[in-house]
């Protein structure tokens, strides 16, 4: 089954509010080899202005997981997860993410684009906290192989 090229410009609903847990900014910190401070200990964070512990650039790949649940559920897409390979990631920030952060995510897929037999699907996942306020927009580039 080839993707879906009328995925163009979906909007998928705000996923639920995930709560950032100082743990697991500690967790996500060790596990890309972090060395900084603010990534770890609450007192360096609000040191340097943070109301606590800071996540690594690219934690929020931990929220933009969720509206990728969303889009392979898609029964139209023609995305089967065994042929998908992450091809690309940017983040646009517009301020950091730290412990207590109350986001959600909405996705929106920018493009897809055929080569040879496989697809190349664009999918932005703009992540707001409580207030509604941008805080990090996950650009994603999925590959996915065709059938051989």
């Amino acid at each position: 089954m080839a993707v879906n090229p009328d995925l163009i410009s979906r909007e998928f609903e705000k996923t639920s509010p995930y709560v950032v847990g100082r743990e697991k900014v500690r967790e996500f910190s060790r596990a890309v080899f972090s060395s900084s401070l603010v990534n770890f200990s609450v007192e360096a964070a609000r040191e340097a202005g943070f109301a606590d512990v800071v996540a690594p650039p690219t934690f929020p790949i931990v929220v933009q997981e969720l509206t990728f649940a969303q889009l392979l559920a898609e029964e139209d897409a023609g995305i089967e997860l065994t042929h998908v390979v992450h091809g690309e990631q940017r983040f646009d920030y517009t301020r950091p993410i730290v412990a207590g952060d109350e986001l959600t995510a909405q996705l929106t897929i920018a493009s897809v684009k055929t080569l040879g037999g496989n697809a190349m699907v664009v999918a932005e996942s703009v992540i707001e906290d409580a207030a509604g306020e941008h805080v990090v927009t996950a650009v994603s580039t999925l590959v996915v192989r065709g059938d051989a």
